[in-house]
């Protein structure tokens, strides 16, 4: 299972007295797939997996699974401890889900070797499919990368460090591995706001991205992926220097923006996704000003662009 192309990361919307809140998640979903993204990635960091109880957990993967329909396919983060992935893992397959996004173990830093076995873990404990995420603690080499390969449901590695030059080393190693399975091996482009490092990665050979934007502005986000898609590069500078420039610039003002602009996007954009869940703040009045600003921005070089 390799993915290619625009991948959605949904939010989890709460309700007022803090409960998870199917009946949007639902719509969210739904308007999600409307925007054809190759992949949902429920209940990830977008999704604020760490805040999720396992109960949450299985409801929103099951409503994801629901709502889909087949559709498209629906992975599922897991993470924490050990053991505790495992669970999640478990929980996500009972629900139907066609693969998982490994996020990164609970606070323990450890060898790349080490990874391997973390992840080497997990997977046996479920045959779907997994994703690894790297980032923070989980850190890859070549020989790490390589070695995922023999791990039959590792269907591919998600980038959130941003380090070009060693995400390249990965893609080569594992491409030039001679594996049977080196060619299938997916790379995904997982940075916060992927859409500004995404020329680069499409140059060492990662030919999908996550796109926050997507979950608040999705007319923008395929607008953007099909012009880089079709090398439409005065399509693209225009919509990086009204948009997305801007919105980095607001997103890096307050750790935790990364979820919480975005949910505060997805609100202006007529979906009730309530507060972010501590240690997350939600985002301030002048911050959510400036946001507005920014999408009416991005909406106005949309319309030139498309006329």
């Amino acid at each position: 299972m390799r993915l290619q192309g625009l991948l959605s990361f949904p939010l989890t919307p709460f309700t007022s007295d803090d409960k998870v809140d199917l009946a949007v998640f639902a719509e969210h979903v739904e308007r999600q797939i409307a925007a054809a993204p190759s992949a949902l990635f429920v209940a990830c960091g977008t999704g604020e997996f760490t805040a999720l109880s396992a109960d949450e957990y299985r409801d929103v993967v099951a409503t994801a699974v629901r709502v889909s329909d087949g559709r498209l396919p629906i992975f599922a983060g897991c993470g924490g401890g050990p053991q505790q992935a495992r669970e999640f893992a478990q929980i996500a397959a009972e629900c139907g889900a066609n693969g998982l996004l490994l996020l990164p173990p609970y606070l323990v830093t450890s060898t790349p070797a080490g990874l391997v076995e973390h992840v080497r873990y997990v997977a046996a404990a479920s045959s779907l499919p997994i994703t690894v995420y790297q980032r923070a603690n989980a850190v890859l080499d070549p020989a790490a990368a390589v070695a995922l390969l023999d791990i039959p449901s590792v269907v591919g590695i998600k980038d959130g460090r941003g380090d070009v030059d060693a995400m390249l080393r990965l893609v080569v190693s594992v491409r030039q591995s001679g594996h049977p399975r080196a060619a299938e091996f997916g790379f995904l482009n997982g940075l916060p706001t992927a859409e500004l490092s995404v020329q680069a990665y499409e140059a060492i050979g990662v030919d999908s991205y996550s796109s926050a934007v997507l979950c608040f502005a999705p007319d923008i986000a395929t607008t953007f992926y099909r012009a880089v898609k079709s090398g439409r590069k005065d399509v693209v500078a225009r919509l990086l220097t009204e948009f997305y420039l801007p919105l980095v610039t607001l997103r890096d003002k307050v750790p935790g923006y990364a979820v919480a602009l975005v949910k505060a996007g997805a609100r202006l954009d007529g979906l009730d996704m309530g507060h972010v869940r501590p240690p997350l703040v939600d985002v301030s009045a002048e911050h959510l000003a400036e946001l507005t600003a920014i999408i009416a921005r991005g909406r106005a070089a949309l319309a030139e662009v498309q006329r």
